[in-house]
């Protein structure tokens, strides 16, 4: 290898730990095309997936601006060399790629390229990808230098893990694509048995109010009485409902994030001062940062709604490797001793089986007329 043993073994294993630190596919294609144009020095590097429809569903560059990626234009078709690399499943390194006669030219504004080493990326018997680069940065005396056959060797290497770290990505994102669909089955179903039904209650009970109002006002009365607390219970069915939804934010945004985001919207919409402080927490396991802020959510809810709290404050802190979430409000609290009622109608029993569900544990404080406290730590990951 060019650089020698130790200096090759130790880019490789580089390459390879920044390609395990990513799930999403088009992180790791962008990962595996940085850490080859690294390894190998060269201008460019590319890596393109391929479609069914002899064109490329992702198409990743290293080396080229984004207003040079924008005027090249729409992504490259299956052609030349690109698609003999697919077909054929074998390297192609060439001292000169404009002199091969697969070349068909470049789109306008496209760099010029000429040493050229591609591969294709081979998960058991499935082209999973193409891989090359293009103008290794070496000096060129005589006018030509090119990628050795020592890179081909080093390249090769790192397109084999570079396939176990795309088919792994690929896995993770059709799983949760997965457990999407199957959220959104649970979550239609559960609107259809509990939601929609009391609310056909609702409308029955509506129309009998109705056809009651002349002939017998008090019955009438009742009736409406009745519609108000159907449509109280089909308002937390629903809230219930919507709150076992895994929100996007928390994977785009991550969990400080999304809490201040929330808490800031809240602050907006109620009179009480919400405020929320965070120290050293970063990222925690996926399951861990729902649990946190679905707790966060419900424990938000019972002091704006619930506790007339004039102030709440949200703080969460890192605490060894895991975190502690705390919710404190000057609110009108409750009997410790009433526990059970109480756990019933604020959610606690909710939020503690999500606390020990994950791993982690929930403490309540309350006193009558002196507020309330909740705090939920997990152990991270």
């Amino acid at each position: 290898m060019s650089q020698g043993p130790r200096s090759g073994l130790n880019a490789v294993s580089a390459a390879l730990l920044a390609m395990s630190r990513h799930l999403e596919v088009r992180d790791v294609l962008k990962t595996i095309v940085a850490s080859a144009r690294d390894l190998l020095d060269a201008e460019y590097a590319a890596l393109g997936v391929p479609d069914d429809h002899g064109g490329f569903a992702q198409f990743v560059v290293d080396g080229v601006s984004d207003e040079q990626w924008k005027a090249i234009g729409p992504l490259p078709r299956q052609h030349g060399i690109l698609a003999a690399m697919l077909r054929k499943a074998e390297p192609e390194r060439l001292a000169d790629v404009r002199e091969d006669p697969r070349f068909e030219g470049w789109p306008a504004a496209h760099p010029d390229m000429s040493d050229f080493l591609g591969l294709p990326i081979r998960y058991g018997d499935e082209t999973l990808g193409a891989l090359f680069l293009a103008n290794k940065r070496c000096p060129k005396p005589q006018g030509g230098c090119g990628f050795t056959a020592d890179d081909e060797e080093l390249l090769s290497l790192l397109a084999q893990h570079a396939a176990i770290a795309l088919s792994n990505a690929r896995l993770y994102e059709r799983s949760r694509e997965l457990t999407i669909a199957e959220e959104r089955s649970r979550l239609a179903h559960e609107l259809h048995d509990a939601v929609s039904q009391k609310l056909f209650s609702l409308r029955l009970t509506a129309q009998a109010a109705a056809a009651l109002v002349d002939r017998d006002p008090s019955r009438a009365k009742g009736e409406l009485q009745q519609v108000a607390a159907l449509a109280a219970e089909a308002a937390d069915e629903l809230r219930a409902a919507v709150v076992e939804l895994r929100p996007a934010a928390l994977d785009e945004d991550g969990l400080v994030a999304t809490l201040r985001t929330h808490i800031q919207v809240l602050h907006r919409a109620h009179s009480a001062e919400v405020t929320f402080e965070s120290n050293g927490v970063r990222a925690l396991p996926a399951s861990q940062e729902e649990a946190m802020l679905r707790v966060a959510q419900e424990a938000l809810h019972n002091a704006l709604r619930h506790s007339g709290a004039a102030r709440v404050q949200v703080l969460l802190d890192k605490r060894g490797a895991g975190a502690v979430l705390r919710v404190a409000d000057d609110g009108t609290g409750f009997d410790p001793k009433a526990i059970r009622r109480a756990g019933r109608h604020l959610g606690l029993v909710s939020m503690r089986d999500r606390a020990s569900g994950v791993g982690g544990r929930l403490t309540v404080e309350s006193v009558p007329g002196k507020g309330t406290t909740i705090e939920m730590e997990v152990p991270g990951g």
